[in-house]
């Protein structure tokens, strides 16, 4: 399954592509924002898009929402160091296949979202 890591922080990225590659994930790309992001996609076609929610241009959940808009839509798990109670509805209004905390973030725990 390719990948396009979404995150301000340059620290999370390498580390989520460390831990993804190691669970055979394909990290085909990285976005520090969501115009960036939204341009990634059109460009690399990821099955799945790991994406923060709080991003310095746009939140998350509005790129969710235009991601989840596209003829061919990728794959959609938000990330974040905040508890998914904390978004209450949003998480599955945009579209998003669901949410892992950044702290519990596996190659097993986005597969379930994937599956489920």
């Amino acid at each position: 399954m390719t990948v396009l890591i979404v995150d301000d922080h340059p620290s999370f990225r390498a580390s989520a592509r460390t831990l993804l590659e190691a669970e055979g994930y394909e990290i085909v790309g990285e976005a520090e924002n969501g115009a960036a992001a939204l341009q990634a996609v059109k460009d690399l076609h990821p099955d799945l898009v790991l994406l923060d929610v709080q991003l310095p241009d746009m939140d998350g959940f509005q790129v969710a929402e235009r991601l989840c808009a596209l003829a061919n839509p990728p794959a959609v798990v938000l990330t974040s160091s905040r508890d998914s109670a904390d978004y209450g509805s949003c998480i599955q209004i945009c579209g998003a296949s669901g949410f892992v905390p950044k702290a519990d973030l596996s190659g097993a725990a986005i597969a379930a979202l994937l599956i489920a």
